[in-house]
């Protein structure tokens, strides 16, 4: 027997932790993603530029690692000065609510090839969607206040999207939007 773990349910649990994370630390919970960020540049930088030099004195010519320094002075620049990249990351996470939305009222109207789906579900994604152009339009102007926004938002994302998985997903085609995984215990 096989069962699987749809993207839908995936993106679900994504988000809500995302959003319970912006809810209750939302200064510091941007601060560390953007330091996170950071860190997984200067790593493969660090991880290129040493494997330069120690195979310098070697027979073999390797190219000089440009894109490594590249990485590690970008990586170095975001975990130094988080703060400068606040307002990037504050219109990505609104871009990403945006395309949440779209892609729920996407669903929702392929779902309704298969079960009526009441016009009220179209309420929330579309307000998520608005959310996420709000934190777009505004970003710099308290940055808390968005990402609040974005929190909640992305909390009601996900409750609606668990809502959606659960209620569609039985009536859904095996082919459309699952990733399976196998946990049987067929193996034994």
């Amino acid at each position: 027997m096989m069962k699987g773990i749809s993207y839908s349910f995936l993106r679900a649990v994504f988000a809500l932790v995302l959003g319970i994370v912006l809810i209750v630390w939302p200064n510091e919970a941007l601060n560390y993603l953007i330091i996170t960020i950071g860190i997984l540049f200067l790593i493969p930088g660090l991880i290129s530029t040493i494997g330069y030099f120690a195979k310098k004195n070697e027979e073999t010519e390797l190219p000089f690692p440009l894109e490594g320094i590249g990485s590690i002075l970008f990586g170095l620049f975001l975990v130094i000065i988080p703060s400068f990249f606040v307002d990037i990351l504050t219109i990505l996470l609104g871009l990403v609510l945006m395309i949440g939305g779209i892609q729920q009222i996407a669903s929702l109207m392929r779902a309704r090839k298969w079960i009526t789906v009441p016009f009220a579900y179209f309420i929330v994604p579309t307000l998520i969607f608005i959310a996420g152009a709000m934190a777009i339009a505004n970003p710099s102007g308290t940055v808390s206040t968005a990402l609040l926004i974005i929190g909640v938002t992305s909390v009601i994302y996900a409750i609606f999207e668990l809502i959606n998985w659960y209620k569609f997903s039985r009536h859904r085609n095996v082919d459309d939007d699952t990733l399976f995984i196998d946990v049987s215990d067929d193996d034994k």
